[in-house]
C-alpha cells in the first residue's frame, strides 16, 4: 500500500509497517507480515515436503542397483556404471531448473510443475515393474534371468524413461524447494539469520534421519514382495508432498527481484563489458569501492573492475556501465568455481555407498535374527541416517551455540572450515573401506568362497560401520556446509542455482565414479582376467578402486585448503 504525503499514520499502524519484510510478498501479492509469515512455520511445511520427496526418491534409487542386477539382470559393472550415470544426470538436472526457475517461472511454480513431473515419472517406472513381472513369469525358474529371461528391448527402454522422468522431475524440485525454504528467513534480522543457518541443519537431519524407518519397510518390501508395490508406494508419497506443500501457501514469503533485470543477463554483461575493457587501466580500488555498497574483495578478480569504465572513463549514464553490484556478484561467482572443484574428490566417495558398499554387504552374514536378514540397500541407510539423526542434533544445539560466541557469526563455525572436516573425514572412510575390503577378500579365500559367486562370506556386518559412520558424520559437515556455503555465496536472485551448483558437484562426482568403473573395468579385465569389479566380488578388486579413490580424495583435500585460505566472504548486503 502506498502513502500518500498528505496522509497521516495512525500509531497503531506503525507496528504493522515495521513488522513488514522487505523484497517479499504473501501468496495474495501482499507485502509480508513477519509476525504472520515465514520462519518456522512455513519453513515445517517445506522441511515436510523435502521429507516426502527424499522418501520416494530414495525409495527407488537405494534398492536400484539390486533391481538392475537381479530383475533385468544385467551385470554387477553395468548395473554399478548406469546407476552413477544416472545419480549424476540427476544431480546435474538442478542446474537447468534451477536456471529456469531463477530467470522465469520462480521457485514456487517450479516446484508445483515438478511434483506433477514427479508422480508421472513414479508411476510409470511401477507400470515398467508391472510389465516386467509380466514378461518374466513366463521364464522357466532355473533360468535365474539369463539369456532367454532377459528383458526385451522395449521393456528396457519404458524403464529407464522413467527412471530420467523422475531425474528431470527432482532436478527441477530438488534446488527450488530448498532455496523456497531458506527464503522464509529474513538474513538482515540478526534473529533470522541465526534460524537460516538452523535450517539447513534440520533439513538434512529429517530429509536424511526421518526416511529410516519407512525406507527400511520399503526395501524389504522391494525384496521380498513385489517391485511393483515397492515403486507404487514412493508414487503415493510425491502425491501426499505436493498437497502438504500447498497446506503451507498462506504463511510462505515470496521473494520479490528489486531489479527487474534477469540476474543471469546482468552478470554475463559484467564480464562482456570486463572484456571489451580490457586495454584499459584496472581502476583503483579506492575509486571503484563506494563505502557500504562494494564489499572489499582484496585483489580478487580486479579484472571485473573494468566493466565499470567506458572507453573515456567513468560514465554518467547508468545505462551504458555496471554498477558496483553488478561487479561484485559476478565476483562472487568466479570466486565459487575453485572451491567447486576441489570438492569433486569427494563427491566421487560420496557415490560408492549407494551402490559399491550395498553390493559388498550383499555378500556377507546380515542375519540379524535366525530367521530375518536384513536387507543389503537398508544396512547403509540405518547406519548413514542413524548417525546423521544423532549427530546433527548435538552439532546444531551444542556445538553452533559454543563456536556462535567465539567466532560471532550467525553459522558459528565458518561453512569452509566445516566443509574442510567433511573431507577429511570422508577420506578417512574411504581408507577405512578399503582396508575392510582387503579382510572381506581374505576372509572368503581362507574359506575357499573365492569361485563360489552365491556364498556368504562368515564376516560380520559391523565390520562395515566404521566407514558407513564416518560417512554420516562426513555428509553432517559436508554436505551441510556445502549447501549453506553456496546459498550464501551466490547472489540473492540466484539462491536456486547455488543450491545446484552443490548438487552438481554430485552429479560430477557420480559421472566421474562411472566412468572410472567402466574404463578400470575394460582396462583390468583383459586377458581372460576377472577385473576389480567382476560379478563375483570374491575374485574382485574393490580395494584397489577404493586406495585409488583415496588418493584422489587427499589431492582434493590440499587444494580446497589452498583455495580456502585466499577466499573472501561475500557480505551479505550488497545494494545494487
Amino acid at each position: 500500500m502506498t502513502i500518500g504525503a498528505g496522509e497521516e499514520i495512525s500509531a497503531a499502524e506503525v507496528p504493522l509497517l515495521n513488522d513488514v519484510v522487505p523484497r517479499s510478498m504473501d501468496f495474495r501479492g501482499r507485502p509480508s507480515v513477519r509476525s504472520k509469515s515465514g520462519c518456522w512455520k512455513s519453513a515445517s511445511f517445506i522441511i515436510g515436503a523435502g521429507v516426502a520427496e527424499r522418501l520416494s526418491y530414495y525409495g527407488i534409487s537405494m534398492n536400484l542397483v539390486n533391481y538392475l542386477t537381479g530383475k533385468l539382470g544385467q551385470p554387477t559393472a553395468t548395473a554399478a556404471s548406469v546407476l552413477n550415470a544416472w545419480y549424476g544426470t540427476a544431480s546435474l538436472l538442478p542446474i537447468l531448473g534451477a536456471f529456469i526457475a531463477d530467470s522465469f517461472t520462480g521457485r514456487f511454480r517450479m516446484i508445483i510443475a515438478s511434483c506433477v513431473l514427479y508422480v508421472t515419472g513414479l508411476s510409470f517406472l511401477s507400470l515398467s515393474a508391472v510389465l516386467r513381472s509380466a514378461d518374466a513369469s513366463k521364464c522357466n525358474p532355473a533360468a535365474n534371468y539369463t539369456a532367454s529371461c532377459t528383458p526385451n528391448h522395449l521393456q528396457l527402454t519404458f524403464f529407464f524413461f522413467s527412471l530420467y522422468l523422475v531425474a528431470i522431475a527432482q532436478g527441477g524440485l530438488t534446488p527450488c524447494v530448498q532455496a523456497f525454504g531458506a527464503d522464509q528467513f529474513d538474513e538482515d534480522d540478526e534473529d533470522e539469520s541465526e534460524s537460516k543457518s538452523s535450517f539447513f541443519n534440520w533439513w538434512y537431519c529429517f530429509s536424511s534421519g526421518c526416511i529410516v524407518v519407512p525406507l527400511f519397510a520399503l526395501t524389504y518390501i522391494q525384496d521380498n514382495v513385489s517391485w511393483e508395490l515397492g515403486f507404487g508406494i514412493p508414487a503415493v508419497v510425491m502425491c501426499l508432498t505436493l498437497v502438504l506443500f500447498l497446506v503451507g501457501c498462506p504463511t510462505y514469503r515470496f521473494r520479490v527481484n528489486p531489479g527487474g533485470m534477469n540476474p543471469f543477463v546482468r552478470i554475463t554483461i559484467v564480464f562482456v563489458k570486463a572484456v571489451r575493457n580490457w586495454r584499459s587501466a584496472t581502476p583503483e580500488p579506492e575509486l571503484c569501492e563506494e563505502e557500504g555498497v562494494l564489499p572489499r574483495t582484496g585483489s580478487q578478480f580486479r579484472f571485473l573492475d573494468k566493466a565499470l569504465l567506458t572507453r573515456d572513463g567513468w560514465a554518467e549514464d547508468d545505462n551504458k556501465v555496471c554498477s558496483v553490484g553488478d561487479v561484485e556478484d559476478a565476483r562472487s561467482i568466479l570466486r565459487l568455481i575453485p572451491i567447486w572443484f576441489a570438492c569433486l574428490g569427494y563427491s566421487i566417495v560420496y557415490a560408492q555407498p549407494a551402490a559399491l558398499f550395498t553390493k559388498q554387504v550383499a555378500t556377507i552374514d546380515r542375519r540379524v535374527t535366525p530367521s530375518f536378514e536384513m536387507p543389503a540397500a537398508s544396512i547403509q541407510l540405518c547406519f548413514i541416517s542413524a548417525v546423521v539423526m544423532v549427530s546433527l542434533p548435538l552439532y546444531d544445539r551444542a556445538l553452533v551455540p559454543l563456536a556462535r560466541k567465539i567466532t560471532k557469526t550467525p553459522s558459528g563455525i565458518p561453512t569452509l572450515g566445516r566443509i574442510s572436516f567433511g573431507l577429511l573425514l570422508s577420506l578417512s572412510s574411504i581408507v577405512i573401506a578399503a582396508l575392510v575390503e582387503q579382510h572381506r577378500l581374505s576372509t572368503a579365500r581362507d574359506h575357499g568362497l573365492a569361485d563360489l559367486p552365491g556364498a556368504v562370506v562368515p564376516m560380520s556386518v559391523w565390520w562395515f560401520a566404521p566407514q558407513y559412520v564416518l560417512s554420516g558424520v562426513a555428509d553432517v559437515f559436508a554436505m551441510v556446509g556445502l549447501q549453506e556455503f553456496f546459498y550464501g555465496e551466490v547472489p540473492a536472485e540466484l539462491k536456486s542455482v547455488g543450491l545446484a551448483m552443490y548438487l552438481s558437484i554430485l552429479g560430477i562426482g557420480s559421472l566421474l565414479s562411472s566412468f572410472l568403473i567402466s574404463s578400470l573395468q575394460a582396462a583390468t579385465s583383459r586377458g581372460g582376467r576377472p577385473g576389480w569389479f567382476a560379478d563375483d566380488l570374491n575374485r574382485a578388486h574393490l580395494d584397489y578402486f577404493y586406495w585409488m579413490l583415496a588418493g584422489m580424495s587427499a589431492l582434493g583435500f590440499v587444494a580446497f585448503t589452498c583455495f580456502t585460505r585466499s577466499y573472501v566472504y561475500r557480505r551479505t548486503k550488497v545494494h545494487l
